[in-house]
């Protein structure tokens, strides 16, 4: 049944999914962790120098006991730990969870979005999640290292960026649903062009109306840090759903071709059965 078919790849793009996460994980250790210790280090230089006139005044006042201007709070979790066991459990939930999110995803456009076989509309689907989950938003919203900007607007920014998340994804949608109505009167090629261009332009609409996260870098932050901090977060998505989509299109493949009598198989999909052997 088509439920059962939907469950095997909901099970396969979380399997995928998982297995992108390690590659992801790896590039965020490797690329990702040292600008984001750099960061860190110069939030704790920057401390340091604020922190050293009011100790003397302190010291000279005799306000203050010996060494308690020097204590330090202790971290709940140890930056080695966050570095490591806590970014690889954190990378390889998100990677489960948009993985289960993009095989649903893919059991929708399979066979709606053109004669593509299970592979290609993998690709397709990964190709359409990284740029409508992360890179338009990235483009609004770059993203910065922990530790720089102001901590009274996490709040803020967190919404701004996933607002962005929301109204890409609706408008990436529309893209699809605009340029499948126009293409029986346009041809594929132009209906694709005129949905791209409808999306660009409702794109560039939503970044003028939304507001810029003017407090999201601190002055005098290292502009070469930022820069190298946020190439590694564009480097770490990237491999994630470019990972997903080879491994997830192979698992699918497989699934579908095992089923291609067409008993298991979505009505909308069945026009791909004969290419699946």
């Amino acid at each position: 049944m088509y439920a059962s078919t939907v469950r095997g790849l909901l099970v396969r793009g979380m399997l995928a999914g998982l297995i992108a996460g390690l590659f992801a994980f790896a590039v965020a250790y490797v690329v990702g962790e040292p600008p984001v210790r750099g960061s860190i280090a110069v939030e704790e230089a920057a401390a340091a120098k604020e922190a050293a006139p009011a100790a003397g005044h302190a010291g000279h006042g005799g306000d203050a006991a010996p060494g308690e201007a020097a204590e330090e709070e202790e971290e709940l979790v140890s930056r080695p730990v966050q570095s490591t066991f806590g970014l690889a459990t954190g990378v390889l939930v998100y990677g489960v969870a948009l993985g289960g999110i993009a095989s649903l995803a893919f059991s929708f456009a399979l066979g709606r979005v053109g004669g593509f076989s299970p592979r290609a509309t993998a690709a397709l689907t990964g190709a359409g999640a990284f740029a409508l989950v992360y890179l338009v938003p990235f483009l609004k919203y770059p993203a910065t290292p922990p530790a720089v900007g102001n901590p009274d607007t996490i709040g803020q920014r967190t919404t701004l960026f996933f607002l962005m998340i929301l109204l890409s994804v609706l408008l990436g949608v529309g893209a699809i649903i605009l340029g499948r109505r126009l293409a029986p009167r346009l041809g594929n090629w132009n209906a694709t062009l005129a949905a791209a261009g409808g999306f660009v332009v409702a794109t560039a609409l939503a970044f003028a109306v939304l507001p810029d996260n003017s407090d999201a870098v601190q002055p005098g932050f290292p502009a070469a840090l930022l820069w190298e901090f946020r190439v590694a977060s564009l480097a770490v998505q990237l491999v994630l759903w470019a990972v997903f989509a080879v491994v997830f299109g192979v698992l699918a493949q497989r699934l579908l071709a095992a089923r291609a009598d067409g008993a298991d198989v979505p009505a909308h999909a069945q026009q791909e059965a004969p290419a699946l052997g």
